[in-house]
Protein backbone atom coordinates (compact mmCIF):
# COMPACT_ATOMS: atom_id res chain seq x y z
CA UNK A 1 0.00 0.00 0.00
CA UNK A 2 1.35 3.42 -0.94
CA UNK A 3 0.29 6.45 1.12
CA UNK A 4 0.64 9.98 -0.23
CA UNK A 5 0.35 13.13 1.87
CA UNK A 6 -0.81 16.23 -0.05
CA UNK A 7 -1.54 14.10 -3.11
CA UNK A 8 -1.78 16.69 -5.89
CA UNK A 9 -2.11 13.94 -8.51
CA UNK A 10 -5.69 13.38 -7.33
CA UNK A 11 -7.96 14.34 -10.23
CA UNK A 12 -11.68 15.11 -10.07
CA UNK A 13 -12.48 12.19 -12.40
CA UNK A 14 -10.39 9.74 -10.38
CA UNK A 15 -11.74 11.00 -7.08
CA UNK A 16 -15.36 10.92 -8.26
CA UNK A 17 -15.02 7.38 -9.64
CA UNK A 18 -13.66 6.39 -6.22
CA UNK A 19 -16.36 8.24 -4.23
CA UNK A 20 -19.14 6.83 -6.41
CA UNK A 21 -18.20 3.33 -5.18
CA UNK A 22 -18.84 4.43 -1.59
CA UNK A 23 -21.43 7.24 -1.77
CA UNK A 24 -23.05 7.07 -5.22
CA UNK A 25 -24.32 10.43 -6.38
CA UNK A 26 -24.41 13.03 -9.10
CA UNK A 27 -21.31 15.09 -8.28
CA UNK A 28 -20.10 18.13 -10.19
CA UNK A 29 -16.57 17.67 -11.59
CA UNK A 30 -15.70 21.39 -11.61
CA UNK A 31 -16.80 21.90 -7.99
CA UNK A 32 -14.85 18.78 -7.09
CA UNK A 33 -11.72 20.22 -8.78
CA UNK A 34 -12.08 23.38 -6.68
CA UNK A 35 -12.68 21.40 -3.48
CA UNK A 36 -9.66 19.14 -4.04
CA UNK A 37 -7.43 22.18 -4.64
CA UNK A 38 -8.48 23.64 -1.28
CA UNK A 39 -7.80 20.59 0.86
CA UNK A 40 -4.83 18.57 2.04
CA UNK A 41 -5.50 15.21 0.38
CA UNK A 42 -4.01 12.10 1.96
CA UNK A 43 -4.48 9.01 -0.17
CA UNK A 44 -3.94 5.26 -0.06
CA UNK A 45 -3.19 3.51 -3.34
CA UNK A 46 -2.89 -0.15 -4.17
CA UNK A 47 -0.90 -0.58 -7.37
CA UNK A 48 -1.83 2.97 -8.35
CA UNK A 49 -5.56 2.43 -7.69
CA UNK A 50 -7.11 4.90 -5.25
CA UNK A 51 -8.52 2.82 -2.39
CA UNK A 52 -8.64 5.36 0.46
CA UNK A 53 -8.72 9.12 0.93
CA UNK A 54 -8.84 11.58 3.81
CA UNK A 55 -9.24 15.29 3.11
CA UNK A 56 -8.38 18.12 5.52
CA UNK A 57 -9.73 21.65 5.18
CA UNK A 58 -7.86 24.13 7.38
CA UNK A 59 -7.08 27.81 7.84
CA UNK A 60 -3.54 26.73 8.73
CA UNK A 61 -3.56 28.54 12.09
CA UNK A 62 -6.54 27.87 14.32
CA UNK A 63 -9.02 25.45 12.80
CA UNK A 64 -9.08 22.32 10.68
CA UNK A 65 -11.66 19.70 9.84
CA UNK A 66 -11.65 16.33 8.18
CA UNK A 67 -14.14 16.68 5.34
CA UNK A 68 -14.23 12.94 4.74
CA UNK A 69 -12.40 9.71 5.39
CA UNK A 70 -13.32 7.11 2.79
CA UNK A 71 -12.04 3.60 2.08
CA UNK A 72 -13.37 1.32 -0.65
CA UNK A 73 -15.59 -1.39 0.88
CA UNK A 74 -13.31 -4.20 -0.39
CA UNK A 75 -10.36 -2.57 1.45
CA UNK A 76 -12.06 -1.82 4.76
CA UNK A 77 -10.91 -3.47 8.00
CA UNK A 78 -7.29 -3.63 6.77
CA UNK A 79 -5.96 -0.66 8.76
CA UNK A 80 -6.10 1.77 5.83
CA UNK A 81 -8.50 4.20 7.51
CA UNK A 82 -6.43 4.05 10.71
CA UNK A 83 -3.24 4.82 8.78
CA UNK A 84 -4.89 7.73 6.94
CA UNK A 85 -6.09 9.12 10.28
CA UNK A 86 -2.59 8.73 11.75
CA UNK A 87 -1.09 10.61 8.80
CA UNK A 88 -3.70 13.35 9.22
CA UNK A 89 -2.69 13.76 12.87
CA UNK A 90 0.97 13.94 11.90
CA UNK A 91 0.57 16.41 9.03
CA UNK A 92 -2.19 18.77 10.15
CA UNK A 93 -1.13 22.30 11.11
CA UNK A 94 -4.04 22.61 13.57
CA UNK A 95 -6.29 20.69 15.88
CA UNK A 96 -8.89 18.86 13.79
CA UNK A 97 -12.60 18.98 14.54
CA UNK A 98 -14.89 16.61 12.66
CA UNK A 99 -18.10 14.67 12.82
CA UNK A 100 -18.54 10.92 12.55
CA UNK A 101 -21.18 8.94 10.75
CA UNK A 102 -23.45 7.15 13.25
CA UNK A 103 -21.85 3.82 14.09
CA UNK A 104 -18.30 4.97 13.30
CA UNK A 105 -17.60 6.49 16.72
CA UNK A 106 -15.78 3.40 18.00
CA UNK A 107 -13.37 3.52 15.04
CA UNK A 108 -12.33 7.07 15.89
CA UNK A 109 -12.05 6.38 19.62
CA UNK A 110 -9.88 3.30 18.95
CA UNK A 111 -7.60 5.58 16.91
CA UNK A 112 -7.04 8.04 19.76
CA UNK A 113 -9.67 10.64 18.86
CA UNK A 114 -11.49 12.27 21.74
CA UNK A 115 -15.15 13.16 21.77
CA UNK A 116 -15.59 16.90 21.71
CA UNK A 117 -18.33 19.41 21.14
CA UNK A 118 -21.62 18.30 19.61
CA UNK A 119 -21.82 19.29 15.97
CA UNK A 120 -24.38 21.40 14.19
CA UNK A 121 -25.00 22.31 10.56
CA UNK A 122 -26.14 25.53 8.96
CA UNK A 123 -26.91 25.68 5.28
CA UNK A 124 -26.89 28.60 2.91
CA UNK A 125 -29.94 30.80 3.37
CA UNK A 126 -31.85 32.72 0.77
CA UNK A 127 -31.29 36.51 0.87
CA UNK A 128 -33.66 38.23 3.28
CA UNK A 129 -34.32 35.07 5.30
CA UNK A 130 -33.74 35.20 9.07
Amino acid sequence: MEYRVDDRSLTPDGFLAFVDQIWPGDYDAEKTRTALARTLNITARDGGQLVGCLRILTDGCFFGTITELLVLPAYQRRGIGSRLLQLAGTHTPTLLYFGAQPGAEAFYEKNGCRRSLPSFTLGPQAPGMP
